[in-house]
């Protein structure tokens, strides 16, 4: 079988330098197996999902996929106190959406990049509305109504896939 290669650019605020981006990926990855060797693969790399989506009515395609660590959060006051009063850092209830939503370190996934995280809710796309002190680098917090759904959650590396308007 072919494979198709498709090359898709899109605008994203990152670190000044390469070497800042490494590092920040090393240090969110001092906790795990990752090597060094392999910062660079887990940084970026072609879409995981080459299909056409929808999202508010817009065509989507995907753009490229950022390696991340996911971990899952809730309104409440045991994942956001003191800012537990139902609004995101860009003050969007956390109803938005129908509480499918993200939290991201802006310099990585600027707010309302669109994404999709495999496993939750079903792959579909979410906008970045969010943001926490804890979110750093290569970490994504997804929204949960509960906390102890966001618990059961855990904290997975997952390749995250950021969607761009599809055009004409």
């Amino acid at each position: 079988s072919a494979t198709a290669t498709h090359t898709f650019e899109m605008s994203v605020t990152t670190p000044s330098t390469p070497q800042a981006d490494r590092d920040s990926v090393a240090a969110d990855t001092a906790d795990t197996a990752v090597t060094a060797s392999t910062v660079d693969a887990i940084l970026e790399s072609p879409p995981a999902d080459a299909s056409l989506r929808w999202f508010d009515g817009e065509p989507m395609r995907p753009a490229k996929t950022l390696w991340m660590k996911v971990t899952g959060y809730s309104p409440d006051a045991a994942s956001c106190a003191p800012f537990d009063d139902g609004y995101t850092a860009t003050m969007k209830s956390v109803w938005t959406n129908g509480m499918r939503l993200v939290a991201a370190d802006p310099k990585v996934l600027p707010m309302h990049t669109l994404i999709s995280v495999p496993g939750y809710y079903d792959g579909e796309i979410v906008p970045v509305l969010d943001k926490g002190g804890a979110i750093k680098g290569s970490r994504l917090d997804v929204l949960y109504p509960t906390h102890k759904r966001a618990l059961k959650w855990g904290v997975q590396w997952l390749p995250v896939t950021v969607w761009e308007p599809a055009g004409n």
